[in-house]
């Protein structure tokens, strides 16, 4: 069993680039995805470049953050900032070209750092939503990157590189090995989501999904996660550059 533990949020902020930093140096973690629209995105890349075994992939933003594109009209709101993930939950409008060409520049900013990107995925998800998955998949063949496999109707995207199996629950770290052995029984690659993190004044104040990511960050660094999630146990922790 092939098993990839991802951190969403690298560059959000230094509490967030140190927590997954940590989380890779002294636990279970081996790939994260980069915010290249965040205060952290520097700090976050400097960190990557001083640990070149951690995978890092990029999370492409809508929800959080300013675009790095000009002259936006329909991602944005009245302040200039991406809406909330609020305004995709029910119906909306968005100018597709100035999506393709926002999210074009996201990797085009990390390419500019000399780093490969592992793969792609988003910030809230929102590649899964109706008019924005064509977009994301669009730019997925474009760098021809692996996606991360949140997607319904899965076996319509089989030419996608991908993991065969998502999870969105953290908290199955703490599970037992013969509880985790069997619920991912059938597969042999899975993706593992995660956002360990410590706190820091820009994340209490801007996001909303903050104390769990220290527990977070104590799962992953945990004796029981680490005598889990070993070759002995027949599970091969990877990043998606090993897929």
């Amino acid at each position: 069993m092939k098993v990839i533990i991802n951190a969403d949020d690298f560059g959000y902020s230094n509490g967030v680039n140190y927590g997954i930093i940590d989380a890779y140096k002294n636990g279970i973690l081996t790939s994260t995805t980069c915010l290249t629209n965040m205060p952290g995105f520097t700090h976050a890349i400097k960190l990557a470049k001083a640990n070149p075994g951690l995978g890092v992939g990029i999370h492409l933003a809508l929800t959080c953050g300013k675009p790095l594109t000009k002259n936006l009209y329909s991602l944005v709101d009245s302040n200039g900032d991406f809406r909330n993930i609020s305004h995709y939950d029910q119906k909306y409008y968005i100018d597709v070209n100035e999506l393709y060409d926002e999210w074009k520049a996201q990797i085009e900013k990390f390419l500019s750092t000399g780093l490969t990107p592992t793969h792609l995925d988003s910030h809230h998800h929102v590649n899964n939503l109706e008019l924005i998955l064509p977009v994301f998949l669009k730019l997925a063949t474009e760098y021809q990157l692996p996606i991360r496999n949140n997607l319904e109707n899965k076996n319509k995207y089989s030419q996608y590189k991908m993991v065969d199996y998502f999870e969105y629950h953290t908290e199955i770290l703490l599970n037992s090995l013969e509880v985790i052995k069997d619920k991912y029984k059938k597969y042999d690659s899975i993706e593992i989501m995660c956002h360990p993190a410590y706190i820091d004044k820009f994340l209490r104040d801007h996001s909303s999904f903050v104390m769990p990511r220290i527990e977070e960050l104590d799962f992953l660094t945990s004796e029981h996660a680490k005598e889990i999630f070993n070759e002995i146990n027949g599970i091969t922790l990877i990043n998606y550059s090993d897929l």
